[in-house]
């Protein structure tokens, strides 16, 4: 599944401006998009002169779900600088931090990431794995699905998901057109047989920040009121967190098209 209109969320050198503004949007984004019936359940009943709202209720069809401990694998394709990846790696971490790392004010990442608990079969524990550099665009510049999936099998599946993150001079298939992102599965072993599930971001600086990278550049359509200051100073990697956020929550929740979502199979929400 993809998505075309993030909002935002940034990390490296965490402040507490950073991890509270960005739960709140994460957590508004999840409860409108993302959350089974038990979310819909507890908001309050906005009551109109001629027509009830409905709230928004994503089915489950009965699908499994990545529960448990899950490793995020990152796959880096084209050129990041060094803090660049340091901003991505550490909101991986900051999804299940320990240690000292727990001791945030709320509201924060992880408690934004619980949220997902919500669902059947409990909570995702998430774990930054392995990270691997294709600085020499092996593929080239312009990736087609199928690309991005074989990008997403440099490192193993098992337990985890592998998210293909490209540089801002690559153009996978639909990106800025359709997506700033997407999550799905594919099926690996000797016989094909095994199914994982992978994710790709790219970076919007260079082609659609105002699609990608709003509130933190100016939106393509509707009012030009003034964007918002990447918190970490780099609007296409601050974009890219709040599209991998929305992501990973998609992929732990529908991992394989039978899990939770709105709508027909064909055409999932």
């Amino acid at each position: 599944h993809s998505i075309n209109s993030p909002l935002q969320l940034n990390c490296i050198a965490p402040t507490l401006s950073l991890f509270t503004m960005i739960p709140q949007i994460l957590i508004l984004l999840l409860c409108s998009l993302l959350l089974p019936s038990s979310c819909a359940s507890t908001a309050p009943a906005r009551k109109l002169a001629l027509v009830k709202e409905q709230p928004l209720v994503l089915k489950y069809h009965d699908g499994p779900l990545l529960k448990g401990n899950l490793t995020v694998n990152l796959i880096w394709y084209g050129k990041f600088t060094p803090t660049q990846r340091s901003i991505i790696a550490v909101f991986i971490r900051s999804l299940s931090p320990t240690g000292d790392q727990t001791k945030t004010q709320l509201p924060s990442v992880s408690s934004w990431w619980q949220t997902t608990a919500l669902y059947k079969e409990g909570s995702t524990t998430i774990t930054l794995g392995k990270q691997y550099l294709d600085e020499s665009y092996s593929l080239g510049k312009s990736l087609k699905p199928s690309q991005l999936i074989s990008l997403s099998s440099k490192v193993g599946h098992r337990s985890a998901i592998n998210v293909v993150l490209t540089a801002a001079d690559v153009v996978p298939d639909a990106f800025c057109m359709s997506s700033c992102g997407a999550h799905g599965s594919g099926l690996s072993g000797k016989h094909k047989k095994a199914r994982f599930t992978y994710a790709w971001v790219g970076n919007s600086q260079l082609q659609c920040p105002g699609q990608c990278a709003w509130p933190f550049h100016q939106p393509m359509y509707g009012p030009q009121s003034p964007p918002l200051e990447a918190p970490n100073g780099d609007v296409g990697v601050d974009g890219m967190i709040i599209s991998l956020a929305t992501l990973l929550a998609g992929a732990v929740t529908n991992p394989f098209d039978n899990g939770y979502f709105q709508g027909p199979a064909t055409a999932p929400l």
